[in-house]
């Protein structure tokens, strides 16, 4: 024992007397873990020496998954200088490495060495798509100077152009140089696209021909910055990202590089015009999520968020400097930064409340109970979201984010939003009114505003208000339009002098008697002009069934199920094995959907996609146990796309209903689900008759 201690520490003497330390940084922080999904990337230690930068790493990845690290791997600084791998111990390079049972390995990576000058450094495992990453690393103790949103902004003048919202047709179009369809395991790309004027919208799925062309059309509102997927590909190429302001065609060329690496070359447009922000390896979205995941109080969160903006500073402050931005690459920087935090802070705002909120069935009946009154309150003060007011959200950029609607979702349906639009509503506080009123309505509208300008921390109806206001017509013009038809049988109602039949017309919610109100809050012209075709086009519609498009395979499928079941209601339940609301609405709902088994003109039909067409081991065992006696329809995931494309939704569950003659039910007829089928089903056999 003696000897072995003598000699490890002659070994240790021999070690430090070739490399000298002049830097140890125990458990370094960091920005981001990029790319490790449903895990974490973790440096536990950096060990700076005039030989090398040793890593001790520790990668928290779902047990018996497999993942792997490349030997390209490097360390790069905030001058972007990189620092190579030299070996690793712990794990094989290049080589798929399954997560042990506790779903943690700890190794080590040894980079040439880095200047002790450095402050800050990522560590980026190779330069191919999807690779892992770990954004600034740093010492804690270390003070990195962040810019601020204003200087960056100040300092990178750009002018939104005047005609940034309009309405017209993006053409996407190219090649893959090279492409085969049976090497590169993918015969098609999709996107995912969600319009904010809109209620509908989903999933684009952009054909590749056998010889690497493609081409794509769809409508768009404004100026968007999206990303075609590849799922299943078999080479280095699974993303085709874009920009493109309505009315452009974009041709893109997707070759290798130098490195032999697939890459996108944009040949012309407003994709050219941003091809570094394209390009560059920002990872906004991950800087966000340590704040979408934070489990503290509302109090803590708040300096989480603040931690999360500088980051995010940060990051395009040294990523535009290096990668060498214009100044709309930089603004549009700044605005999905916005963007992505104000989704991230709203996010964990709704979790938070999730969590506050214990829930139980007994007898068939939801009781809730709250866990934290106090925490519980503070989510619902307009005051304590201070963090949310280092966003502009009358910045017109920030409409062109992938993810917008999402963050438009989050404050549109914000507690201290609901809670306070229902506020001394028929002279009572805070309780929802059941019976609408024309007056209610006007007084719900100014509730919506006041709170929203209270919680932007803003004195007028910026884009987000009017956006807001928008979505309420977006929500309620059915119902409006429902009202609107009753006047008829009202004024005929003889039941009731002249004038209060006249006075039930006036103070019901009519779309003649609300929407002129909402109308006028809309004051910036394009949302107004939005607000006006949906009218246009809401009261054009005189059918209440429309037919499936011809030459097109997922309309081809509802062909063949409406004519397997002649003479009946198809409800379609789109589902999938990783959703847990579908499972639980189809778990819960064993007992009625027995009951309409027994029904002679509706039929149930379950459509799930899987990797394949037969379905998994997984998805058997479910259907076997919960749908064994309905018509479960199992289709690839491509072709799902397709259905969901031609649809037009994103999320699951979703449901659609076909009618006996196989054309598709108006959205504001079909049955959505099973909670309120019985009702659903005879309001919508009394409108077709």
């Amino acid at each position: 024992m003696k000897q072995t201690i003598i000699t490890a520490m002659l070994a240790f003497g021999c070690l430090t007397g070739q490399a000298k330390v002049f830097k140890t940084i125990k458990a370094p922080e960091s920005m981001a873990s990029v790319n490790v999904n449903y895990g974490e990337l973790i440096a536990r230690e950096v060990i700076m020496t005039d030989t090398a930068t040793t890593v001790h790493f520790t990668i928290d990845y779902p047990k018996g998954q497999n993942f792997r690290f490349d030997k390209g791997s490097y360390l790069i600084d905030e001058n972007k200088n990189r620092y190579p791998l030299r070996s690793a111990e712990g794990l094989k390079l290049n080589s798929w490495v399954t997560s042990p049972e506790s779903g943690k390995l700890d190794f080590t990576m040894h980079f040439e060495p880095m200047p002790k000058k450095v402050k800050i450094f990522d560590f980026i495992e190779g330069d191919a798509e999807g690779a892992f990453m770990l954004l600034g690393i740093h010492d804690k103790k270390t003070k990195l100077k962040t810019p601020t949103l204003q200087e960056l902004s100040k300092n990178n003048p750009w002018t939104v152009p005047a005609d940034w919202f309009k309405t017209d047709t993006i053409t996407i179009k190219g090649r893959i140089e090279g492409y085969d369809a049976k090497q590169f395991g993918f015969t098609s790309m999709q996107s995912y696209q969600k319009d904010v004027f809109s209620k509908e919208g989903g999933v684009i799925v952009l054909d590749i021909a056998p010889d690497g062309t493609f081409q794509k059309k769809f409508l768009a509102s404004y100026p968007t910055h999206e990303t075609f997927y590849a799922d299943n590909s078999k080479v280095d190429f699974r993303e085709m990202t874009f920009f493109a302001r309505p009315g452009e065609t974009i041709d893109i060329t997707v070759k290798k590089n130098e490195n032999g690496q697939l890459e996108c070359i944009y040949n012309n447009g407003s994709s050219k015009e941003v091809g570094r922000l394209l390009k560059s390896k920002l990872s906004l979205s991950d800087l966000t999520n340590p704040l979408i995941q934070f489990k503290g109080k509302f109090s803590e969160a708040n300096q989480k968020a603040e931690e999360v903006w500088k980051n995010l500073m940060y990051r395009i402050g040294t990523v535009s400097k290096h990668d060498g931005f214009t100044p709309m690459e930089v603004q549009l920087a700044l605005a999905d930064a916005q963007a992505l935090y104000a989704f991230a802070y709203m996010s964990y705002a709704m979790y938070r409340e999730y969590e506050l909120e214990k829930q139980e069935v007994r007898d068939g009946v939801y009781y809730s109970e709250i866990i934290d009154s106090t925490e519980w309150e503070a989510l619902r003060d307009y005051k304590n979201y201070i963090a949310l007011h280092h966003v502009d959200l009358d910045n017109p950029l920030l409409f062109q984010n992938s993810g917008y609607y999402f963050t438009f979702n989050r404050i549109q349906f914000a507690r201290p939003v609901s809670s306070r639009k229902y506020k001394n509503l028929s002279n009572n506080s805070e309780v929802i009114i059941n019976e609408p009123s024309v007056e209610n309505e006007k007084m719900k509208l100014a509730n919506l505003q006041i709170a929203l300008r209270d919680l932007m921390g803003t004195d007028k109806d910026n884009l987000m208000t009017q956006l807001c206001i928008y979505g309420e017509i977006l929500s309620h013009f059915n119902q409006w339009r429902d009202d609107e038809e009753e006047i008829p049988s009202i004024l005929a109602d003889t039941t009731m002098t002249a004038e209060e039949r006249q006075e039930v017309v006036n103070n019901i919610t009519a779309l003649s008697n609300v929407y002129p109100i909402y109308l006028e809050a809309l004051t910036h012209p394009y949302f107004r002009q939005k607000a006006e075709q949906l009218y246009a086009y809401k009261m054009a519609q005189k059918e209440l069934s429309t037919p499936l498009p011809e030459d097109n395979p997922a309309a081809d499928l509802i062909r063949s199920l409406s004519a397997k079941y002649p003479g009946r209601f198809l409800i379609i339940d789109f589902w999938g094995m990783g959703c847990g609301p579908c499972r639980s609405a189809i778990q819960s709902s064993k007992e009625k959907r027995a009951e309409i088994a027994k029904m002679n003109d509706v039929k149930l039909i379950f459509i799930a996609g899987e990797r394949t067409a037969e379905g998994s081991d997984a998805y058997h065992k479910y259907i076997n146990e919960w749908l064994a006696d309905e018509e479960a329809v199992c289709v690839t995931n491509e072709d799902f796309r397709r259905l969901e494309e031609m649809f037009q939704f994103s999320g699951i569950p979703h449901y659609e209903t076909i009618t006996p003659d196989c054309r598709r039910v108006r959205d504001d007829l079909r049955l959505n689900g099973f909670y309120n089928f019985d009702n659903e089903l005879k309001i919508l056999k009394e409108k077709l008759k």
